[in-house]
């Protein structure tokens, strides 16, 4: 499974993460640093799995378990809100 921004969704990068724009609807959503990473990560094509090793990688006082649910949290918001899709 990869990942990409739905049709009419931008990303802006921030000082302290990323914003993302709904075009159609002229709503943001404000990502912090962490899930602007597992973006980041997913778009690039990695799977939430790889994801979820990586975010350790960069934070290793969390667990794995930790670092899956925020990789599938975050996801799980972003298709939710339909700003991503699988591809």
């Amino acid at each position: 499974m990869t990942l990409a921004l739905r049709r009419g969704v931008s990303a802006a990068d921030t000082d302290d993460g990323m914003v993302l724009l709904d075009e159609t609807t002229g709503r943001y959503w404000q990502l912090n640093a962490t899930a602007a990473f597992i973006l980041r990560t997913l778009l690039d094509g990695a799977t939430p799995q790889d994801t979820a090793r990586r975010l350790g990688e960069r934070h290793p006082r969390l667990t794995a378990e930790r670092t899956a649910q925020d990789v599938t949290s975050l996801l799980t918001a972003l298709l939710d809100a339909r700003l991503a899709v699988r591809t």
